[in-house]
């Protein structure tokens, strides 16, 4: 014996729940997207920061290894690559001479005066002198920051060295690092935040 009731039809969903659930995935991807590449450019720029410390302590280890002074200098290859690259104080840059590549977008500032949020106060923090004259970090034989002055390395006791970067951010904010050299060679990255606060990495 066959049921005689009416059999409800199966349907699926309608225009307006499809266009409910697309507005909620888009209202969450405007809100995920920019914090998404904000995230991707701070860590590109802390792996900037972290690869010019890298290159400053090559520069530092090669001075006491060959007993002559060596710099991190800026340079560009043939091609209009920014870099900066290891060599003895004040040589130009040669192939084979270990080098960064920066990214175009990519700036760096040597010493104070690069309008980073916060600067003033974060160079006043690091209880040492930073050249003012945005010198090439250079390293005497001993490992030591020193200022390159007709192809002699002098250290000034105290004085460091401070290397700014910053990557301007697809959505607008440019975050800011920092590689810093202090008067006793020791190298540190520090990043700021949103607020303008410096924190060592």
């Amino acid at each position: 014996m066959q049921d005689c009731a009416p059999q409800k039809k199966r349907q699926g969903f309608t225009l307006l729940e499809l266009l409910i659930v697309l507005a909620v995935i888009m209202v969450l991807g405007a809100l995920a997207v920019p914090k998404m590449v904000s995230v991707v450019n701070d860590i590109s720029l802390r792996y900037v920061a972290t690869d010019l410390s890298g290159l400053l302590q090559s520069a530092r280890i090669q001075a006491v290894r060959t007993n002559v002074p060596y710099s991190v200098m800026a340079g560009t290859l043939a091609g209009g690559t920014p870099i900066y690259y290891i060599d003895k104080v004040g040589a130009a840059y040669t192939v084979g001479d270990p080098i960064l590549t920066l990214n175009p977008n990519v700036t760096v500032f040597q010493g104070p005066g690069s309008g980073a949020p916060g600067e003033a106060g974060f160079l006043a923090g690091l209880l040492f002198n930073v050249d003012p004259a945005a010198d090439s970090p250079s390293f005497s034989a001993r490992g030591l920051p020193c200022i390159q002055a007709a192809g002699i390395c002098n250290q000034i006791l105290g004085q460091g060295f401070v290397m700014f970067v910053s990557h301007p951010g697809i959505v607008g904010n440019i975050p800011w690092a920092a590689v810093v050299v202090n008067p006793s060679a020791h190298i540190q990255v520090w990043t700021c935040d949103a607020t303008g606060n410096w924190i060592q990495r």
